[in-house]
């Protein structure tokens, strides 16, 4: 349902898909000058941007900036990927766009790091990896502090202003297609009653038609306007409305 938006005036769930061997193949294409395959594969990588996008909690004004971004780590993806080293495009492609939409959202932020935090932060992570080369072990907070002989707390202040913010989807372990999420790891003080009602009400959700699913998402989720989804979706605002009010009886008599 997520998928079904227009970004950057593309209709995301009209994106195509792909499978592995034709992205082989276009890569290797590619990497021969075939500028036609590049766009191809381009297209046939858009999906994994917007998978990336919808990791972040962003302001839905920004959607289309951080999906630019997005491609943007998709196309230094593409030029730095090298074929001979085995593994798939994703997998090298995912950090890096990662990292490009970090970047992009550290550097608008609208709390900045002084010069002077960032060079107490930075003497610290060099004091702290001279430290491990020497003593063999992660030296702490009091250690750094005597090695660079400035207080413990200015330290500690400096590098938590430098941390990036973790997304509760960041991965803290994968193996053998197990992954485990940031959010896996919090813990939910719902009681029984209130997950069976968060249950039922995503039962009565999928019950729905793909299109009151679409503008339940767009005028709730997202905060569009009925005019607004009208002319996302091709049909009137009479329309839309509606499906909207049948859509919530729809909803109101399955969950009471």
């Amino acid at each position: 349902m997520a998928n079904k938006v227009i970004i950057c005036g593309i209709d995301t769930s009209t994106l195509p898909k792909c499978n592995n061997e034709k992205l082989t193949e276009l890569m290797n294409e590619i990497k021969s000058g075939n500028q036609d395959a590049r766009e191809e594969f381009i297209m046939y990588n858009l999906r994994l941007v917007l998978s990336i996008v919808q990791r972040f909690s962003i302001n839905q004004n920004s959607v289309d900036d951080i999906f630019q971004v997005g491609i943007i780590g998709l196309l230094k993806s593409i030029d730095n990927f090298d074929t001979s080293v085995g593994v798939k495009f994703s997998t090298y492609a995912v950090p890096m766009i990662i990292g490009e939409i970090r970047k992009f959202l550290r550097d608008s932020s609208t709390i900045k790091v002084t010069r002077s935090i960032r060079d107490v932060a930075y003497k610290a992570l060099q004091a702290k990896e001279q430290l491990l080369k020497t003593t063999n072990k992660e030296a702490t907070i009091e250690e750094i502090s005597k090695e660079i002989d400035i207080p413990e707390k200015q330290i500690a202040e400096a590098l938590d202003a430098i941390s990036e913010p973790l997304s509760l989807y960041d991965t803290i372990f994968h193996d053998n297609g197990d992954t485990m999420l940031i959010m896996d790891q919090i813990k939910d003080d719902l009681n029984d009653d209130k997950i069976l009602e968060r249950t039922a009400l995503k039962q009565a959700l999928s019950s729905l038609g793909k299109r009151e699913q679409q503008i339940l998402f767009l005028r709730y989720y997202v905060g569009k306007t009925q005019m607004e989804i009208s002319d996302t979706i091709g049909i009137s605002q009479a329309q839309v409305s509606r499906l909207e009010k049948d859509a919530l009886k729809e909803i109101k008599a399955s969950v009471t």
